[in-house]
């Protein structure tokens, strides 16, 4: 492997800014659309999944109505229906067997013929790089032995970073390319390992030098304003997970089957620190708890497995202890304990209260897996509401509880509901060809599930403007390969296309969202180059506050009615809190030959560059030389000048592979230093192996405070023969 860090060229940067990074256009706006849910909870009944184990945890088959009664807030209930639905599978029921090694071709699952669908959710906003390889392992341990015939099956990344969330499928071949794509996701919120290591801050510097003005108070202090900053950063990460499992949720409503989401995650926190050192309510616990609504009305179950399996509490060797007080030793093991702690809380929470099991400190998670496989046996029960459960003046929430007469026999079961009746949904197919086009997009874009009819590749880039403030721009690559082109009547050829894109909030509510059709007319004879290299879409949406976003994006072909989608998620920081921020990270990507020449000569490069397509795909060559550009934001200025250094790293599968050295970033025309140009180039050597990498951006302003003074951005490449 062979990467090679080339130097920066700040003069030139301008041009590819110029193209990617200005003019936040307005956004279209529109309603979102309308939730078409499966009625389980309404007002005329009322249906529970019921699970019964006995003291060692396995499922009861043999329960009778009269063991079972329901309560609605402490109100006993009349059973009126109740049924059991087996999970295990037939025995006389056998996988294929495979021939010379070579897979079986994959069975057609029919909606009558699914018995479990099964949701997989790998949290890669909050997984560190350790728990993403083990949680690897046990997805294709699950594919490889676990998978049963009948199961509909999705493996989804919450952050979504380089593609669209993957669809539910019985075909094997999808399900491994899917966990293909399970890594740590550099731009979430875990590290390399559970715990970050330990560093010394900069007062606990100052004690240690000598420094007898640094007081027990301004440790405190500094302290808490660090758990301060953490706390949000993982509110956004938090709000990113709960928005995407709301979306999972809403997807899964008309599925077949038993509907479970097994999430592998690590959790967050539920409480927030001021800088004060008080603790409170973080406010992602309500969004919590609109996610358990929404399940327990839909009848999903969400299993929830610790992926950092058993984990201690204790120094390592990567901390940097520079105080090794007994005080400051039991500080440091409080603060991971709490984090822990109340990760895990969270993630218990989640499952209890949707009907579900939590696995945690075990650091076999595919046995996790197996015992959740186990916990599909459960009893349908019903019973018909009172007048008054739906009654807002009364209760906004109604609370369930079911007792087992049976001694030794243990009962699960949602927690309850909010005293609003579900509307009857339609008939229908989730995306059936009679409904209307704008109909099918919507039903596209709602749904975390991925439409491949039309391959797509997404990448949105934040920026921000002076006058017009934060905004992201997506731009997105089209197979226009995928697409039906016919005769337009004049000797050319023509296709048809509608484009619906929005963006969701961190409530997974819907903020912009826009609406377009297109016609694309080619000559015959560029026809074929057009179709093998695609075309890019790129649309702009402001940001009114900072936050954690999805941008979905969903396209039409108006002659053959494919269907297509992409999404990913971002974090947009606040520029107006003064603090040294990066824009996204605009690539491109040249010949050695070319590069050379645009090094004598920078006028070159608006003739060879091609940044919106490079940005979009993101796929370099070996052999060739990658550069990037982004805008600095909030420099710091002394006698008129910045002093600011960048720094490129590239990261494979967690481990770092290249660290450049600090280069100077040369100010850009712009007095007030709100806007500069950073940008740099690395040269790709051929024996780089094939595969996806990271490349991440430091700039260091040596002018700012100690806290203030690192800035940095990622983006995800891949590397092709």
């Amino acid at each position: 492997m062979k990467v090679r860090d080339v130097q920066l060229f700040p003069k030139i940067a301008g041009s590819i800014l110029a193209v990617m990074l200005t003019g936040a256009a307005a956004s279209a706006q529109t309603q979102p659309p309308a939730n078409d849910a499966v009625v389980r909870i309404t007002s005329d009944l009322i249906q529970l999944d019921v699970v019964a184990t006995d003291r060692s945890g396995k499922p009861v088959l043999d329960l009778r109505p009269e063991e079972i009664e329901i309560y609605e807030n402490g109100k006993k209930q009349k059973l009126s229906g109740m049924t059991l639905i087996a999970g295990s599978r037939d025995t006389a029921e056998r996988q294929p067997e495979r021939i010379a090694g070579v897979a079986p071709p994959p069975v057609p699952v029919r909606a009558s013929s699914v018995r479990r669908t099964i949701a997989l959710v790998v949290d890669d906003i909050t997984l560190s790089f350790e728990s993403a390889h083990y949680t690897r392992l046990a997805l294709k341990r699950y594919v490889d032995e676990q998978m049963q015939p009948g199961d509909l099956v999705a493996i989804i990344r919450t952050g979504a970073g380089i593609g669209a969330l993957q669809q539910f499928t019985s075909d094997k071949r999808i399900l491994y390319a899917a966990i293909d794509r399970v890594r740590w996701n550099p731009v979430g919120g875990g590290g390399i390992s559970a715990f970050e290591p330990i560093s010394p801050t900069p007062l606990q510097i100052r004690r240690s030098t000598g420094d007898t003005t640094v007081s027990d108070e301004d440790l405190a202090e500094e302290r808490n304003q660090i758990r301060g900053i953490n706390d949000f950063r993982g509110s956004a990460f938090a709000s990113g997970t709960l928005g995407a499992l709301r979306f999972i949720v809403n997807g899964m409503s008309e599925l077949p089957g038993r509907k479970s989401v097994i999430l592998f995650s690590e959790g967050f926190r539920l409480t927030e620190v001021d800088p004060y050192g008080f603790a409170a309510i973080s406010e992602i616990l309500e969004f919590m708890r609109q996610v358990i609504d929404e399940a327990n009305r839909r009848s999903i179950v969400f299993y929830t497995i610790d992926a950092r399996g058993l984990q201690t509490v204790g120094i390592t060797a990567a901390d940097q202890i520079i105080d090794n007080s007994p005080q400051a030793i039991n500080q440091i093991l409080d603060d991971r304990r709490a984090v822990l702690n109340e990760t895990q809380d969270s993630l218990n929470y989640l499952a209890v209260e949707t009907g579900g099991l939590a696995i945690r400190n075990t650091n076999d998670l595919s046995d996790g897996v197996r015992k959740v496989l186990e916990d599909q046996s459960y009893y349908l029960v019903a019973y018909e509401p009172d007048e008054d459960t739906f009654d807002p003046a009364r209760r906004k929430f109604n609370r369930i509880e079911i007792r087992v007469s049976r001694p030794g026999v243990t009962a699960r079961y949602r927690s309850g509901f909010f005293n609003v009746a579900e509307r009857p949904r339609p008939s229908g197919d989730s995306i059936a060809a009679s409904m209307p086009p704008e109909r099918q997009l919507a039903r596209v874009l709602a749904s975390p599930f991925a439409v491949s009819g039309i391959t797509l590749r997404l990448n949105a880039v934040f920026g921000s403007e002076a006058r017009s403030g934060s905004y992201v721009r997506s731009l997105l690559h089209v197979n226009a390969g995928d697409l039906t082109f016919v005769d337009d009547g004049k000797g050319g050829k023509k296709a048809a296309i509608e484009v619906m894109a929005a963006s969701f909030g961190a409530d997974g509510a819907v903020v912009d969202q826009l609406l377009k059709g297109y016609v694309i007319t080619v000559n015959p004879a560029q026809l074929r180059a057009f179709t093998e290299s695609g075309f890019i879409y790129s649309f702009v949406f402001p940001v009114k506050r900072p936050g954690a976003y999805q941008y979905r994006v969903a396209i039409r072909d108006q002659a053959s009615g494919k269907l297509g989608s992409a999404s990913q998620f971002i974090e947009v920081p606040d520029i107006k809190k003064d603090r040294l921020t990066l824009s996204g990270l605009v690539i491109e990507t040249y010949s050695r030959d070319q590069w050379t020449r645009i090094q004598a000569d920078p006028k070159q490069r608006t003739e060879t560059g091609d940044p919106m397509t490079d940005t979009a795909l993101r796929r370099v060559r070996q052999g060739r030389v990658l550069t990037y550009a982004a805008e600095v934001y909030n420099a710091k200025l002394a006698a008129g000048s910045t002093d600011l250094v960048a720094r490129i790293r590239i990261f494979r599968d967690g481990k770092l592979v290249l660290d450049g050295s600090d280069k100077p970033v040369t100010a850009a025309d712009d007095p007030v230093g709100h806007r500069l140009s950073a940008s740099g180039a690395i040269s790709i050597g051929a024996e780089m192996e094939p595969g996806d990498y990271v490349m991440q951006v430091v700039v260091t302003d040596r002018l700012a405070k100690t806290k203030q003074q690192v800035a940095t951005q990622w983006v995800q490449f891949e590397v092709v023969e």
